[in-house]
């Protein structure tokens, strides 16, 4: 997908710490969690967000290859699986966003039991997810602040003298 066929939407921290804060909240009560499960990377910074506003202490990972630079792959490859759970029961499998859902579908024939969220869903990956709290259209390019440098920029009339 070229840049002229595609939206593109800019997270900031801000948005970003607001919008995972809330599918935290939407998680409790917390005694039905055992742990996080995040999906790396995306998943990595909700994961840790979720993990201190839930107060979960079991936090793990998987590592799931899907994407090459901003081309999806047609198969996820694992290449770090869970150690905390056999089938995810009473865990939460946290990324940041479901495009496709090809990454989602995989690990749910991993971890039947678990409960997949994420921050930010487009509708071609919403049967894959339980819970989201954004919605973005299909052809839009999410830009997350991980992704971004801020750096200073002319104004448009110029610099004054």
């Amino acid at each position: 997908m070229s840049q002229l066929e595609h939206r593109e939407y800019f997270v900031s921290w801000e948005e970003l710490h607001r919008a995972t804060r809330e599918l935290a909240r939407r998680q409790l009560p917390v005694e039905q969690w055992r742990g996080i499960i995040a999906v790396s990377r995306g998943g990595l910074v909700p994961g840790a967000i979720m993990a201190r506003e839930l107060n979960l202490r079991v936090v793990d990972s998987v590592c799931v290859s899907s994407y090459e630079f901003q081309t999806q792959k047609k198969e996820p490859t694992m290449l770090k699986d869970t150690q905390a759970t056999e089938d995810g029961e009473g865990f939460l499998v946290v990324d940041d966003l479901v495009d496709t859902g090809n990454t989602l579908k995989f690990l749910r024939e991993r971890l039947p039991k678990a409960k997949f969220v994420t921050v930010y869903a487009k509708p071609a990956g919403l049967p894959y997810v339980d819970e989201h709290i954004a919605d973005i259209e299909q052809d839009t390019w999410i830009h997350f602040p991980w992704d971004m440098h801020l750096h200073y920029i002319d104004p448009i009339a110029g610099a004054e003298t």
